[in-house]
């Protein structure tokens, strides 16, 4: 195989570095303000707790450390999201040369996902579902290097169950990898009988556990909040007999055209020859556990329940399908069409946030044209009027009070909706529309 590419890992790197300054740099000159899912976790953040009425701690609290750091400049986020989005990359990439001792063949395998609108255009919005992906991308790393262990070690065993719970924390729906990767075991354990039972594994769900005592006693304390949140986000309640029809094939529909550039760029790469497929073949079988069972899981859910699964919530489960598709065709790609390959990825590349940029422009009823930081400042003077102190509370939707949070020099703390708490906590307030300020008692 002769390729062009004297150096793949510089080529990698260069990759990663240019995604990460244009989706940084991008959403921060076209945007007038955050979006809506990064003001709720900076809300949530301004008053961290082990949980929220909506999901669980951990995009708050990253977001939160962020904060803490470099306070309200807009850019900070977006490159917090880019930072979330180039580890899992980096770790896609150690997997798939795990697969294939080949680096052209790794690097193939994340440039496709370049192509994957998850990654790129919907990428700057900081929230639970990018929150997921580095945690996503560990698991399966360190999943598989377990797998390819003689002896486990302790260190190992920890790692796994840290970045499965961290995942956990982020969204609940992480648990469909978790337990993909354990029907994996189990299929080689009891099905196959290629590997004995090791009782290291039980520390790994025991430290798991462990690590979630915190959040489960927030949910005892809160009536499970985040689960009904989660039931009602699904449709369950107007759900009927169609619904069991109707939203699996849209989930469907939507999982085919969110695929296409990513089959396209895979099509370029092949000599449109058979392929064999090899189900006795280990590492095959480890791709499709982590790859297609995840998503077979939530189609099912949908299918048995009646329930929505809407489209974002699928962002983490196509990270290593670059590398299931390469394994499949690696056969039949033609190295002579890795130039019309390496184009069309360029193309796509810079197209995205090209389209980003003129929808963020063009439209101006976006979210991310909301006037946070005027509103924050006219608040700020009517406060300024009547009161001497800093304003140390906002009460009100985690949108609009989320945003004076965020805006405000004082930062103060969200409270949640307005009701009689505010008359329990409040030495000064001022209420201008929705939206209350105030002080401590």
């Amino acid at each position: 195989m002769s390729v062009n590419i004297k150096n793949i890992n510089n080529v990698f790197y260069i990759f990663l570095i240019s995604h990460l300054i244009i989706w940084t740099v991008v959403p921060t000159l076209t945007n007038n303000n955050l979006p809506l899912d990064t003001i709720e976790a900076l809300a949530w953040g301004s008053n961290l707790d082990w949980g929220f009425d909506k999901h669980p701690p951990a995009s708050a609290f990253f977001l939160e450390v962020f904060y803490q750091i470099f306070g309200s400049q807009d850019w900070v986020f977006y490159f917090l999201s880019q930072i979330f989005i180039i580890i899992a990359f980096y770790f896609v990439f150690k997997f798939a040369n795990e697969i294939f001792n080949n680096n052209l063949l790794s690097l193939i395998s994340v440039l496709l996902l370049e192509s994957i609108y998850f990654y790129n255009f919907t990428s700057p919005e900081f929230n639970v579902n990018v929150c997921q992906l580095p945690f996503w991308s560990l698991i399966v790393y360190c999943s598989w290097k377990i797998y390819n262990s003689r002896d486990i070690k302790l260190i190992d065993c920890f790692l796994i169950s840290l970045f499965g719970a961290i995942g956990f924390l982020s969204k609940y729906l992480f648990a469909y990898i978790l337990l993909s990767i354990v029907f994996f075991f189990i299929y080689l354990i009891y099905i196959k009988k290629l590997k004995k039972f090791n009782f290291k594994y039980l520390i790994i769900v025991e430290i798991f556990l462990v690590l979630l005592v915190p959040h489960i006693i927030w949910l005892y304390e809160n009536d499970f909040v985040t689960f009904t949140y989660g039931l009602a986000r699904t449709g369950l309640k107007s759900s009927d007999i169609f619904s069991h029809i109707k939203f699996p094939l849209i989930f469907l529909l939507k999982q085919v055209g969110i695929l296409l550039p990513f089959l396209f760029l895979s099509w370029l790469l092949t000599n449109k020859n058979k392929i064999t497929i090899n189900f006795k073949d280990m590492k095959f079988v480890f791709l499709i556990f982590i790859n297609l069972l995840p998503i077979m899981l939530i189609f099912f859910t949908s299918l048995v329940f009646g329930s929505k699964i809407r489209t974002m919530w699928l962002t983490p489960f196509y990270l290593f399908f670059g590398v299931l598709i390469v394994y499949i065709i690696k056969s039949q790609i033609n190295f002579k069409k890795l130039k019309t390959f390496f184009l069309s990825f360029l193309i796509l590349f810079f197209l995205s946030p090209t389209i980003y940029s003129y929808v963020s422009i063009s439209q101006t009823d976006k979210r991310t044209d909301y006037p946070g930081g005027e509103i924050a400042k006219k608040v700020q003077l009517a406060w300024d009027q009547d009161f001497n102190e800093p304003i140390e509370f906002v009460v009100g939707d985690e949108w609009k009070a989320g945003n004076l949070s965020y805006h405000l020099k004082s930062r103060p703390t969200w409270e949640g909706f307005i009701d009689n708490k505010i008359f329990d906590i409040a030495k000064e307030y001022l209420c201008i529309d929705d939206i209350c300020v105030g002080t401590y008692k």
